[in-house]
């Protein structure tokens, strides 16, 4: 598909912050093993009606986005919308400052800081997107499910040329709902993938709905879908909606990052992992994923 000339637009940092520790963390279809200065993003608009590609570099205490739109796209494109999604997306939505102070008061997240101050968590670019990947992930390695996404998003998303190297985003919930079948994909899975869609277009998945609904609430409503169980819905929420606060029970390698690093002899149970995370108040989200991603450095 054409493309049409790029946008520019900026996001302002509070705090410390490092592009290359946000790109290079690796999660969800996220694997990146090099660097060179740009943070590729290819994605459905959060109105989730087209697609952009976008090009993330970091300049001093700011973000430089070059936009890439698609043909047709020419005046209807909401630029501080994308704007927005990107600043959720790579964490640049929030005070890095009052980050700091938290992991100041801690002894081991102030270890971590101290060694990536400028470490924030990455997320998936919308529910829809986290809510596809829930699919297409579930019960194979990483690897294949990241491979599968990608020669997804390659025949029935866009492709777009970013910083000389070709990113695909995911399908529209309007060109998920066309497929019937694909190669690698499970036949089971279709439904599950058109059910997603026919959610998302309905607005069930819209973000500012899912944010505005308490957690738990939220994770019990995608639980709905289905293929979306507990640790999806939680998955879905937490790393999707860009909320710095909220705890998950749901995964186990937060647990463990806490008994290695805290020096507990024992897996926390559930209520353990709540009673130490009050002193991350209001950056449960975040420690958790930091205890996780930049842990295993010590």
């Amino acid at each position: 598909m054409a493309v049409v000339e790029p946008l520019n637009i900026t996001i302002p940092l509070r705090g410390p912050y490092d592009l290359r520790e946000v790109a290079m963390m690796g999660f969800g279809h996220r694997d990146e093993r090099t660097w060179d200065g740009v943070m590729r993003l290819a994605f459905c608009v959060d109105s989730l009606d087209r697609h952009v590609g976008v090009e993330v570099r970091q300049e001093g205490d700011r973000l430089d986005l070059h936009v890439h739109r698609t043909a047709g796209d020419e005046g209807e494109l909401d630029l501080d919308a994308v704007a927005r999604q990107v600043a959720r997306v790579v964490s640049a939505d929030h005070d890095g400052v009052a980050w700091g102070a938290v992991c100041a008061a801690d002894p081991v997240l102030r270890r971590l800081h101290a060694l990536a101050p400028g470490f924030r968590p990455a997320n998936f670019y919308s529910p829809y997107e986290a809510a596809v990947w829930s699919i297409i992930s579930a019960r194979r390695a990483r690897a294949q499910g990241i491979g599968l996404r990608r020669s997804l998003s390659e025949a029935h998303g866009t492709v777009f040329e970013l910083a000389g190297r070709a990113e695909a985003a995911l399908p529209t919930p309007s060109q998920l709902i066309g497929i019937d079948d694909f190669a690698g994909l499970p036949a089971d899975r279709i439904p599950r993938l058109h059910a997603i869609a026919e959610a998302a277009m309905g607005g069930f998945l819209d973000i500012d709905r899912l944010v505005a609904l308490d957690p738990s609430e939220a994770m019990a409503q995608l639980q709905t879908l289905p293929g979306i169980g507990p640790f999806y819905s939680a998955l879905i929420v937490v790393r999707s909606c860009g909320l710095t606060d909220v705890l998950s029970t749901q995964e186990t390698h937060s647990r463990e990052a806490i008994r290695d690093l805290y020096g507990l002899d024992h897996v926390p149970s559930d209520a353990e992992l709540v009673t130490r995370a009050e002193a991350w108040r209001p950056f449960r989200t975040w420690a958790a994923v930091t205890l996780r991603a930049v842990g295993q450095r010590l």
